[in-house]
């Protein structure tokens, strides 16, 4: 199968839509933290500490996301480089490398989203408990 090098900057718009919803991911847990950090302060933490490990999780694992989401655009650069230079098979190569590191960065992404709903459903659950 041949390549050309519009082939792999087809894949741009994606990533940088991917990264820059990884990113709004990343502030909305920082928020979560920050809120988390004064409410400890202000009432206590004891409470807290299912939703600091959850925290915890969640921010590791958007570290990862945006990680393979940044590698797998420089492989894509660099393949688009190598395309241009004429050297297909390494570009193929690395474009190859390229969709890996993104699945990895989407399947990470699907964890996380996993796990934040999780948490929202024990907020809910402990806010249906206080309403009763």
């Amino acid at each position: 199968m041949e390549i050309e090098i519009s082939t792999p900057a087809l894949l741009f718009p994606a990533i940088s839509l991917l990264l820059l919803a990884y990113t709004n991911r990343f502030l909305t847990t920082g928020q979560l933290i920050r809120s988390i950090s004064h409410q400890a302060r202000t009432h206590g933490g004891q409470e807290l500490v299912g939703q600091i490990d959850n925290l915890k999780k969640r921010l590791e694992l958007t570290k990862w996301m945006q990680f393979f989401g940044v590698v797998s655009m420089l492989m894509c650069t660099v393949s688009m480089f190598a395309l241009f230079l004429g050297f297909y098979i390494v570009g193929k190569q690395v474009f190859g490398l390229s969709l890996i590191t993104m699945c990895l960065s989407l399947c990470i992404s699907l964890w996380e989203v996993y796990i934040s709903s999780n948490a929202l459903n024990l907020e809910l659950k402990d806010l249906v408990e206080k309403c009763k």
